[in-house]
């Protein structure tokens, strides 16, 4: 076997914005990049192992023999190990034998920066590169207006495992069937984008992908990178913009991963009150490190630089900015004020964000956070973290416990349906009915609303209805778009069988209507985040359990009157104020039979009358059928 050649891609400036935390490109350096050298054909290694007095590169090529393939240590103190082995090729299997200088720990990883790993079981990385050629330029041009704040964006989420699965082989859709289905579907549906539950390598299927161990890598259950890739491009070429989940707030202690990466807490905090997540079992990085910061942003511009993502959800970030998340008394440390803010961490994520969106200005990052943290999608010049968006947790919260009273009680609990419009535009918020809400024995959205099927059905139609009017962008989790009937299993498909019967089928027909009347109404999605694009008309019928509002656009044309009905008794002559005269046009009725509703209690268009209501100056008469959403629009 040939020795290993000195060699190295890091140039004296990479090392300095490296140690200094600044270096944004590692994925051009570290890993395992083939190349031609002096005429040799080989691969260049480098890794990071400060620890290590000892770093070898075992693989399928050397029969995994430690010590036979020593990286060279640099001399500068940036723990850096790199070297070039001739004939190493794309496809070979590598590990890195590490001998630390503590305790004489020997570790064996799989490669951080690896851009493909072994199917798991399996855990080595893999050689890699591709030349894939990318055809959405188209898409790229207009993403811009495609994810603005002022666009509509509708999220299908999806968990790629269980989406649909090739029943007669027991076996999830590749990346390639995906582009054909996945893509067929969403469109059909409607939706604006998909977000992809982790993707990233993970050896446990259970964790559903948020215990990450290939950070750079698309998992290897479904093909090839340039595959994935493919299935992006495939969106892309249909105007569905892509959003990856990204997990920077910890990782698993699985022994060819992060964790005591060179026998010491290299990629962790060496705290555990700061290193160890009692919740998941798992670690967390140490973002106080310079090194471990510029890895974690790294990766999420690899994202979108090489895959062309489109956003990124992160997650977990209320367990990142705070030191007490999920621990007792005794159990955590405050900060140098006392305070139980992760300071670290905190500039961590207004650091990522600054550069996101300086590389990216057109693309979006979401935080999961579930904590009445001040500014999360406020710009880190104005204090802000600087993400664009953040889940907005107490809505589906609120609204969810709401919907699942049987409806003679709800006139107790007005305050749970409208207490979202207090607050709504503090934030930049993304109204969630995720992967969280259909597991653990919560039960499906649909098994949680009460009454007898029609009742059920009706309740959720509203539900999703209420959902598309509310001021914020929309996230759907697979099957909640056809009214799944049991919870979410990540080993089984969805139940697409379901299909079949008129209740399902309509709750899907409902969803395809509410993403085009979202795309195509202004009032919707033009002042979605900013106050004056909503106005109350009446919020106290508590009696009828009954809510009026105005979606308003940037021309009051485009303005919409949203008339609720939360119990299951029709209100007819149900009298609204309104803020102008003219004639009221009904636009959308969630009781189409269509929709697997009556058909009943259709309103013609009519003439407003002058008569005050409502502390307005005019007012109307309606028809609400029960447990429905009209929505009306000015018209000539």
């Amino acid at each position: 076997m040939a020795e290993v050649i000195t060699h190295s891609l890091f140039s004296e400036f990479d090392i300095d914005l490296f140690k200094s935390g600044k270096h944004y490109r590692l994925y051009e350096k570290f890993g395992s990049h083939p190349l031609t050298l002096n005429k040799v054909k080989g691969t260049y290694f480098a890794v990071w192992a400060p620890g290590a007095k000892q770093v070898s590169v075992i693989g399928d090529f050397n029969f995994w023999k430690d010590g036979e393939l020593q990286l060279n240590v640099r001399w500068d103190g940036s723990g850096i190990w790199e070297g070039f082995i001739p004939e190493v090729e794309k496809g070979n299997l590598y590990k890195y034998k590490i001998h630390s200088n503590h305790n004489k720990i020997i570790t064996e990883k799989a490669d951080p920066y690896a851009r493909r790993c072994e199917h798991p079981p399996n855990t080595a990385s893999v050689v890699w590169e591709d030349d894939y050629k990318w055809k959405d330029k188209s898409w790229l041009q207009k993403r811009k207006k495609n994810n603005s704040l002022q666009a509509p964006y509708s999220v299908y989420e999806v968990h790629l495992s269980s989406w649909k699965k090739k029943t007669e082989e027991n076996r999830s859709l590749s990346y390639g069937e995906l582009a054909t289905d996945l893509v067929s579907y969403v469109k059909e549906m409607g939706f604006t984008h998909v977000e992809f539950m982790p993707i990233m390598e993970y050896p446990y299927d259970p964790s559903w992908g948020y215990q990450i161990t290939g950070y750079f890598a698309p998992t290897s259950r479904f093909g090839y990178p340039d595959e994935f890739k493919f299935l992006v491009d495939k969106l892309h070429e249909n105007d569905i913009g892509v959003i990856l989940d990204w997990v920077p707030s910890h990782f698993p202690e699985d022994s060819h991963g992060l964790g005591y990466f060179d026998g010491t807490h290299l990629y962790e905090h060496p705290d555990p009150k700061r290193g160890y997540h009692p919740d998941w079992k798992s670690l967390i990085f140490n973002y106080s490190r310079n090194e471990v910061r510029a890895f974690l942003i790294s990766n999420a511009l690899y994202w979108l630089e090489q895959f062309h993502i489109d956003g990124l959800r992160v997650d977990a970030v209320a367990s990142i900015l705070y030191l007490d998340y999920s621990r007792e008394e005794g159990e955590w440390e405050p900060n140098e004020y006392g305070e139980n803010k992760n300071l670290e961490a905190i500039s961590f994520l207004e650091e990522l964000n600054k550069e996101v969106y300086a590389s990216f200005p057109d693309v979006q990052t979401i935080a999961e956070e579930s904590t009445a943290y001040s500014g999360v999608s406020k710009p880190v010049f104005l204090g802000g973290l600087g993400f664009g968006m953040k889940w907005m947790m107490g809505w589906m919260h609120d609204t969810l416990q709401y919907f699942a009273k049987e409806p003679i009680y709800r006139k107790h609990h007005q305050n749970n349906i409208t207490f979202s419009l207090t607050y709504t535009f503090t934030e930049n918020f993304m109204l969630p009915l995720s992967h969280d809400e259909v597991v653990y024995g919560k039960h499906s959205i649909l098994g949680r609303m009460p009454g007898d099927q029609w009742q059920r059905f009706a309740n959720l139609r509203l539900l999703y209805a209420y959902m598309f009017t509310h001021p914020g962008t929309k996230l759907l989790f697979q099957g909640c778009e056809f009214g799944q009937s049991e919870e979410w299993n990540f080993q089984k498909s969805l139940d697409w069988h379901l299909l079949e019967y008129d209740s399902h089928k309509g709750m899907q027909e409902l969803i395809k209507a509410l993403n085009e009347f979202y795309r195509s109404e202004p009032a919707l999605y033009e002042k979605q985040f900013v106050p004056e694009g909503f106005e109350w008309i009446d919020y106290s019928d508590a009696e009828n359990s009954v809510i009026s509002f105005i979606r308003k656009g940037n021309e009051p044309k485009d303005n919409l009157i949203i008339v609720c009905n939360l119990t299951p008794i029709p209100r007819e002559n149900y009298k609204i104020g309104l803020p102008e005269g003219g004639k009221l046009e009904e636009i959308f009725n969630s009781n189409e039979k269509k929709f697997y509703g009556t058909g009943d209690y259709k309103n013609a268009a009519k003439i407003i009358t002058n008569k005050a209501w409502h502390s307005r100056k005019y007012s109307i008469e309606i028809d609400i059928p029960p447990l429905a959403m009209l929505a009306f629009k000015y018209s000539d």
